[in-house]
């Protein structure tokens, strides 16, 4: 059995009884970590802070993922553990494993070809997550939408297991927390959001680094992209609704990546007034993946839904088939009823 914790974490708001985990990594030896597709730092995160939590209690641990880790995120995995499936790992030896936890998503389109390896495998399969969205992907859930990100329900089962961060795992949770709270900005922060990241300071994270590392390493292709694409910013229905695009061109004639529209949607949320915003980022695919961010009662989840994507009350995603206007009409046409109705 793992020893009684040796610190409180998160005293008021345990909400998710964990006892069900704890018996599967007591009892089983070999784990697989997985997130969804084009990972965020939140996903990236929670992965190595949770491959970090089993590593101390023995555990034999890989990381496979549908997608490769954006540049900007290497920092969080400098060795190169993470395995893209595919490429990297293929099915027979992705599926060969005791536990498969997928973290940070509960949704079938979201895993992309690691959908293969879940309904193949004969492993226990378990899921870690904060979004609304969810299907049945056959796995044990520890799920809690209160929670402010993914990272901080790792945290919360490294107190239930008895572990105290180690300086990799903390920075991990961290880098997880603070981006999926704008830094702490969103109205997602809460205070046990900050009792979380106050105990992982305690471990010895240095916000300061990690922000330079998340936000000051940018490259000038990606400002030029940024200018181009904020240039683009539209308003629309009594300048409740702003929104941008970013078109598969754009991305050739800067130098630039996908992964370098991060945080571009939430520029569109600083014009006063707006009541939400949405970014356009036409994929390789010619699919037009969409990003909704709300900063009122409006629940741009409902809406991701519409198109078969989900996510978060006030920060939500999709994939739309293409081309560029039938999908650029389709969401405006989403947007106006749902703030029509709000």
């Amino acid at each position: 059995m793992f020893s009684e914790a040796p610190y409180s974490l998160l005293p008021d708001f345990m909400t998710i009884d964990w006892q069900p985990l704890i018996a599967i990594i007591e009892s089983n030896q070999r784990f697989v970590l997985s997130s969804h597709v084009r990972p965020d730092a939140d996903a990236i995160g929670s992965e190595m802070g949770m491959k970090a939590l089993l590593d101390s209690l023995g555990k034999t641990v890989r990381i496979i993922n549908p997608s490769a880790t954006p540049d900007h995120l290497a920092f969080l995995d400098p060795e190169g553990r993470i395995q893209k499936f595919g490429p990297d790992v293929k099915l027979d030896a992705a599926k060969d494993t005791d536990v498969h936890i997928v973290l940070d998503t509960s949704a079938w389109q979201q895993l992309n070809d690691v959908r293969k390896v879940l309904e193949a495998t004969e492993a226990k399969k378990v899921v870690i997550d904060h979004h609304v969205s969810s299907d049945d992907l056959g796995a044990l859930e520890f799920k809690d939408t209160t929670a402010s990100a993914t990272g901080v329900l790792v945290a919360d089962l490294a107190e239930a297991l008895g572990v105290t961060p180690s300086r990799e795992m903390a920075d991990s949770l961290y880098c997880a927390i603070a981006t999926d709270t704008g830094w702490f900005r969103f109205s997602n922060t809460d205070s046990r959001t900050l009792r979380t990241v106050a105990s992982l300071v305690d471990c010895g994270v240095e916000p300061n680094l990690l922000y330079q590392q998340l936000y000051e390493r940018s490259s000038l292709a990606r400002l030029k992209l940024h200018g181009r694409v904020l240039d683009r910013v539209t308003v629309e229905f009594d300048g409740r609704l702003a929104y941008t695009y970013v078109m598969r061109k754009d991305f050739k004639e800067t130098g630039t990546h996908p992964s370098d529209t991060e945080d571009l949607v939430n520029d569109c949320l600083t014009i006063d007034g707006t009541h939400c915003a949405f970014i356009l980022v036409e994929q390789m695919s010619k699919q037009m993946k969409v990003s909704f961010r709300s900063r009122t009662n409006l629940d741009v989840a409902a809406v991701a839904e519409q198109f078969g994507g989900g996510g978060h009350k006030k920060a939500s995603g999709a994939m739309l088939p293409g081309p560029f206007d039938e999908a650029l009409k389709r969401v405006l046409d989403a947007l106006k009823s749902a703030l029509d109705a709000s």
